[in-house]
Parts: structure tokens; C-alpha cells; sequence
């Protein structure tokens, strides 16, 4: 008989929405102890996952589906609502970028940090840490504190402590999006590592090529619901049919635009960009494309002033920072003409997308010209964010579509 690595049963997240920020003070402060304000919002809805000992199961789902929170609940981070939640076994977790890690202090001692969290000695700890500043490979910058690292720095540390501190069961929340792919690669090589030794790994990730060649089982979440359990192939293609609406219990499905509140907003607003948006290739409100689909992406531009020439533009990061594409009206040479005070123009780009899996951030644009002076009318930038799902990643950014042949 199997032993069991990780079982949740009826497990039940709710989250209480407020309108305004008044009400969850004045629920707060009631003299009951009941909520009568506000909605309960459910962000897992009776889920059942058992985890046995040596495999390894991945998570997969649109964006809001409650991946990244069950993941919390079996690491302790969050509390279930309701349900019941078994855990065998030293869990070392990756769920966000540094997270346990204290800023001020410098890797070293971020390394001891969380291997006593863990619970090891600092005996043992010492005896890794070889090991794991073999594997994170970043230098003499170890002995420096963590907050001037850079993104890939921090999270090869952060990786580098949670797989060489020897747990039974590693739990990995997306996080080899971040770093090069050298790196990713041998995280990919430890995974394998893991498995001929028998541990336990559960990991979320929107590479579906990564899912497909190293899960046992794979579980499919959207709206806090377990759509399915399964082989590889039959939850990819399942999930695949969620995306573009064509699971027949999620006809009306559609992934919610995450919108990010702290975008940088600047401009003169003689032009105001008023909406923004994507659609998939079914013309449906969707943060989250396949690889190779055609997809849309949207605004609608409200002029204040008449402007002899705008420029609208849209830009894509990688969540490094990095400006991966973008392209506007002037150079497509789709719209060159004046535009009068109070008209309104809505803008679609259409492409295939050809990134590869992972996660990133748009911007938008309305720009031009006044007496040859270049003019911000107004920028949004890194406002939606654009969840890119893959079964294939080949190197780089993005995928040439190269067509081989060995004779």
C-alpha cells in the first residue's frame, strides 16, 4: 500500500470581500463577532488531493483558480475555512520570491535563517551549505546583504536553500519563471534527482512542457473547483479546453484581466486611454493565451484636444523588467491621421503569440508629436497582467517556430 506524502480533504478557502474599507472596519468591530457586511468570496470549493510518497504532481489552472493558495494551506501559510489537511514529511516550499528571507541580512545568513526554520541544526546546515552555494552560483555576492540582489540572484539562493536542505517533500510555486535557463535547467536535473530518490515534489507551473515530462499525476483547478486528476496528457488537454471555453461545465469561462494597482500612470491627458483589455482567439476577456493562438490586445482612447498625429502603442515585459516586444501605430503605419477634441478611437492589435510559458506585464501607450517634439499623452505601464501557457519552451524569449530535419 502507498504511503501518503500530503492529503487534503473538503478543503474550503473563503476570503470576505468589501466594497469599501469602512464596512470591514465596522465588521471588525461588531459586537457579535458576525460578518454582515461584505461577500464571502471562494477561493476553494471542497477540493480532495491526496499526494503519495516519490511522486510527483503538478497544478495546473488559469489565474484565480486557488493553485497557489491550497499550496499555502498545505505549507501552513494560510488557514483553511474549513476541511482537513495531512502532511507526512519535512516540507521544504518555494511559493514566492525570497519568501523567509530577511532583506538585511546577507545570504549566509539568510542560508542559516531558513534551514532553522526548517528545523535543522547549525551543525547540519553548515554541513549543506557547500552544496548550496555550489548550486546557487552566485559569487561573493552571498556576503552581501539580499536586499541589493537582483531578481535571478535572489530567487537561485532561495531555490539553492530549498532543494539542498534535504526535505521529503519539496512544494514549488512557480518559481523557475524566474532565472536563466541554465539555471532552470538544473533545477530541472535536481526535480529528476528527487524522483530517483523517492521524494515528493508538488509543484505549480503554466510550462506545460515542464508538467507533461515530469509529473506522475496532474490535477486541473479553475474557480476553486478540482476539475479533473489524472495522467499528464488527459489534464493538459483538459485544460487546454478550459482555456478556450470549450469545457462543456465552464462554457462561460473566462480568466479574469489582472489588473496591477501600481502601475505607472503619467501623461499630459490631452488623451486619455480610458479601457484596456485581451481577448482571446474567441474574442473573450482573457489574461491567460495559449503558445501559437492568436490573441488581441485593446484600448479605447478618449481625446480631450485635437491632436495633429497620435501613437498608439502597446509593450511587453518579462516580470524581470526586461521590454520583450512591442510595436505602435506609426511604425505598423496603420493610422497616421488627426483626431478631433471629444472623439473616441478604440485600438486593437491582433497577434500570434510566439513568447514562450510564463508570466508577463503590458503597457500601453497614446504618444506624438507637437512641433516636432516628442509628447507623453498618456502611459500605462505594466498595468495587465498576460499569463502565456505552454507545452513546448525552447530557448530565449520566445519560440522562432523552426522547422527541423536530420537526414
Amino acid at each position: 500500500m502507498q504511503e501518503v506524502a500530503i492529503r487534503v480533504e473538503k478543503l474550503n478557502k473563503r476570503y470576505r470581500l468589501y466594497e469599501r474599507g469602512r464596512d470591514r472596519i465596522f465588521d471588525a468591530l461588531s459586537p457579535s463577532g458576525r460578518p454582515k457586511r461584505g461577500k464571502d468570496f471562494p477561493a476553494l470549493k471542497d477540493v480532495d488531493l491526496t499526494v503519495y510518497k516519490g511522486e510527483t504532481v503538478g497544478i495546473i489552472g488559469t489565474n484565480g483558480s486557488g493553485k497557489s493558495t491550497i499550496l499555502k494551506i498545505i505549507t501552513g501559510v494560510l488557514t483553511p475555512s474549513d476541511g482537513e489537511v495531512e502532511v507526512n514529511g519535512r516540507i521544504s516550499a518555494l511559493l514566492e520570491l525570497g519568501a523567509g528571507f530577511n532583506l538585511e541580512y546577507n545570504g549566509i545568513e539568510n542560508i542559516y535563517l531558513n534551514g532553522t526554520m526548517i528545523g535543522f541544526s547549525e551543525e547540519e546546515i553548515k554541513q549543506k551549505l557547500p552544496d548550496i552555494l555550489a548550486f546557487a552560483d552566485i559569487g561573493d555576492y552571498v556576503y552581501q546583504p539580499v536586499k541589493m540582489y537582483s531578481s535571478g540572484m535572489f530567487m537561485r539562493l532561495a531555490f539553492a536553500v530549498a532543494i539542498n536542505i534535504d526535505p521529503e517533500i519539496l512544494i514549488v510555486d512557480e518559481a523557475l519563471s524566474v532565472g536563466d535557463v541554465f539555471f532552470q535547467a538544473k533545477c530541472y536535473r535536481k526535480f529528476e534527482e528527487f524522483k530517483k530518490q523517492g521524494k515528493t515534489v508538488l509543484f505549480v507551473s503554466h510550462d506545460l512542457s515542464s508538467i507533461s515530462k515530469y509529473c506522475d499525476r496532474v490535477v486541473v483547478l479553475n474557480k476553486g473547483v478540482k476539475l479533473g486528476e489524472g495522467a499528464p496528457k488527459q489534464m493538459i488537454d483538459l485544460y487546454k479546453q478550459v482555456l478556450v471555453g470549450q469545457y462543456e461545465e465552464q462554457a462561460d469561462h473566462h480568466a479574469a484581466v489582472s489588473e496591477n494597482p501600481d502601475a505607472l500612470e503619467y501623461g499630459s491627458k490631452k488623451a486619455v486611454i480610458t479601457s484596456f483589455g485581451v481577448r482571446d482567439e474567441n474574442g473573450v476577456e482573457n489574461a491567460t493565451v495559449l503558445k501559437g493562438a492568436p490573441c488581441e490586445f485593446h484600448m479605447i482612447v478618449e481625446f480631450m484636444e485635437d491632436i495633429e498625429a497620435p501613437v498608439f502603442a502597446v509593450s511587453i515585459k518579462n516580470i524581470q523588467g526586461v521590454e520583450i516586444t512591442g510595436t505602435n501605430t506609426m511604425a505598423e503605419k496603420a493610422f497616421l491621421e488627426s483626431v478631433r477634441k471629444g472623439e473616441v478611437k478604440k485600438i486593437s492589435f491582433r497577434q500570434k503569440i510566439d513568447l514562450q510559458g510564463g508570466e508577463y506585464l503590458l503597457s500601453f501607450g497614446v504618444t506624438g508629436f507637437e512641433k516636432e517634439n516628442f509628447t507623453v499623452y498618456h502611459r500605462l505601464y505594466d498595468v495587465l497582467n498576460l499569463t502565456v501557457v505552454s507545452d513546448k519552451n525552447t530557448v530565449g524569449y520566445y519560440d522562432m517556430n523552426t522547422k527541423i530535419t536530420v537526414e
